[in-house]
């Protein structure tokens, strides 16, 4: 039951790139709501300065939403109409507000969904791997130990994966996940949607890998990487480096093998040299 008299709470989806994906409805509650929250207040003022509206602003972030909510809570008592929008795309999608939702659901305030553009859908419609079922897991975790054990937790998973990352760990997270993962599973990754450099790569993870490894410009923009399913979660385990360079070594010169290596699961060819000549070199107590 809804309390009497009280105002609304429009949860806004705002464009991830393409100011113009903003719907009419979106704008339309952006300009009739008291207030709107804003995960960066500069942000959406870029985005209300374009469809001409100048609105009362103040933040929501990850670092002040519980103190923030019962502020928005109170508002919403005293009749206000208040709209909730991130820095781009659906807010709650891996962007605070759900400690807001909750608690305006809890106490009895209406929260009205204004549907609109979110980088999950968008990503997956045209990332060229299976839709039909797929498991968001939002953004990794930032130290390489972590990322790489949640991947391993992953890996059996059958449905297609969808991660975001940002540019700065995007290498290094693509290194975790052919470890994890093995470097034969398809991967997409898009960058930029809707904009103007906008750009979607599909390959398996080890191609991949190898061309941003071999790639000396910086990584620009938000990125969703989506990973194709375990295609036999019981009884297929992830292959790595580490079970195919003995076998490669025993067949293979340590050049060419390690050329086959990198086309397997990317990453520097030095590297994979190194760990060949140590595999092959005679044990010293044979000698």
């Amino acid at each position: 039951m809804s309390v009497p008299g009280s105002g609304t709470l429009y949860v806004v989806a705002t464009p991830i790139g393409n100011l113009g994906d903003l719907t009419t409805r979106a704008a339309e509650i952006l300009a009739s709501v008291d207030r709107i929250a804003a995960e960066d207040t500069r942000h959406t003022r870029i985005l209300l300065q374009h469809i001409g509206v100048s609105k009362r602003l103040f933040s929501l972030h990850q670092h002040n939403e519980r103190a923030r909510s019962r502020q928005i809570i109170d508002s919403l008592l005293r009749g206000e109409d208040i709209a909730l929008v991130s820095d781009a795309g659906t807010p709650l999608i891996s962007d605070p507000g759900y400690l807001l939702v909750r608690d305006c659901l809890a106490t009895g305030l209406p929260v009205l969904t204004v549907p609109g553009p979110s980088a999950v859908t968008a990503a997956l419609a045209v990332c060229g791997l299976p839709t039909d079922r797929f498991a968001f897991e939002g953004f990794l975790p930032s130290r390489s130990s972590a990322r790489h054990r949640m991947l391993q937790d992953l890996a059996k998973e059958p449905r297609t994966l969808v991660f975001f990352e940002s540019p700065r760990r995007f290498k290094a997270t693509l290194a975790d996940m052919v470890r994890a993962l093995g470097g034969v599973r398809r991967v997409s990754v898009l960058r930029e949607m809707t904009k103007r450099f906008e750009e979607t790569v599909l390959a398996t993870l080890g191609e991949m890998a190898e061309r941003f490894e071999n790639d000396d410009h910086p990584v620009r923009g938000e990125l969703v990487i989506i990973v194709e399913g375990c295609q036999d979660p019981v009884t297929q385990r992830s292959v790595g480096p580490d079970d195919v360079l003995p076998i490669l070594a025993e067949h293979l010169q340590p050049g060419a093998a390690s050329q086959v290596a990198i086309k397997l699961f990317g990453g520097r060819r030095n590297d994979y040299y190194d760990r060949i000549l140590a595999l092959t070199k005679p044990d010293a107590s044979d000698s």
